[in-house]
């Protein structure tokens, strides 16, 4: 199986919902939430890929590294590289049922296993998707980790009750969900939450005994907070530019956060991620490990378990060769020195 053959057959059965572009910028499918596009004018999902594209590298010849050390552990889970896949869900409106949601997410923990990597789990509505995606997790130990969107508190500890019991180590709080179209839709809209509402959250989390993230956070002081009540990882997302138009790229705000909670709690981003070169590019600006959305549900559609493995496999294959022309020789020895005239 080659990558052009996962595109082609990912463009023919996701039904025009995503074209697979040459390059997947947003261009084409502005505006299109349900979908795969980002809100309004799409101009927040193409603020993350020009953002990292505009990154570039300082070229380093003489030095000695031959064989850079990709692997790396968060909050104890190892990873052969540092890339999760994101947590995408809702196939059957995203992407007009290119395939079951339970074969889909079936194929990117697979997948992602086979490559020594971790995936990241939905949580929706109906309770199914979430049910589906644990009975994946118990078949597959430490290698997905659930992201439940921002609900009520009762309803809340109720899944992380749930995601225990599945044997998972981590869960995640996509709280970034709080803009989804989808949801409101549905009539199950998710809520912001305050600094005593993020300790509560924290706190049901760690009383099951699992790590806790958070995702979509742009702005330091929400990193703070997170810091404060207890959360042990963030996630720098924009929700793929999928829930406010007009907002920056996450590689413009992720040297800012960073630099703020790093050495304190894990620090992690999505947004534009279309290559292991722009996985050194963010690890460079401070990210413990790198989220990558789209790329893998193009690999899941298009080629099932087989198609996520070698998806993954390239991203390592590419980071670990820009790792060599930059002469880093481990992925936490990236910095800021690595970036040209930055």
């Amino acid at each position: 199986m080659e990558i052009k053959e996962i595109r082609d057959r990912a463009r023919q059965l996701a039904k025009g919902s995503c074209r697979v572009c040459p390059v997947c910028d947003g261009r084409v499918c502005s505006g299109e939430v349900p979908g795969m596009g980002g809100a309004g004018s799409g101009v927040s999902f193409r603020n993350n890929v020009e953002a990292l594209a505009a990154l570039r590298f300082n070229t380093r010849l003489v030095h000695e590294v031959r064989d850079p050390n990709l692997a790396t552990e968060i909050l104890g889970l190892k990873f052969a590289a540092p890339i999760m896949i994101g947590p995408i869900g809702g196939i059957s409106f995203n992407l007009n049922d290119a395939m079951p949601e339970k074969d889909y997410q079936e194929a990117v923990v697979a997948g992602a296993e086979e490559a020594g990597l971790v995936a990241g789990l939905p949580d929706a509505v109906p309770l199914a998707v979430l049910e589906a995606a644990l009975d994946i997790a118990r078949r597959h130990p430490n290698r997905g980790v659930p992201f439940i969107k921002p609900w009520e508190p009762a309803d809340f500890e109720a899944k992380v009750e749930m995601c225990a019991r599945a044997g998972c180590r981590v869960v995640g709080c996509d709280l970034d969900s709080i803009g989804l179209i989808t949801l409101r839709k549905m009539g199950h809209p998710a809520y912001a939450k305050n600094r005593r509402d993020l300790a509560g959250l924290s706190d049901a989390v760690h009383r099951h005994g699992l790590k806790f993230i958070i995702k979509g956070l742009m702005v330091v002081e929400d990193a703070v907070a997170c810091l404060e009540a207890g959360v042990d990882a963030i996630v720098v997302s924009n929700h793929g530019g999928r829930v406010l138009d007009s907002v920056p790229g996450t590689a413009e705000v992720l040297p800012a956060l960073a630099a703020a909670v790093r050495g304190r709690m894990a620090v992690m981003v999505d947004g534009g991620v279309r290559s292991g070169v722009d996985v050194l590019k963010m690890l460079a600006l401070g990210a413990d490990c790198v989220m990558v959305g789209r790329p893998f549900s193009i690999a899941a559609v298009g080629g099932g378990r087989e198609g996520v493995a070698l998806y993954a496999r390239t991203y390592a294959s590419q980071l670990s060769q820009a790792m060599i022309m930059t002469g880093c020789a481990d992925v936490r020895e990236a910095g800021l020195h690595l970036l040209y005239d930055y």
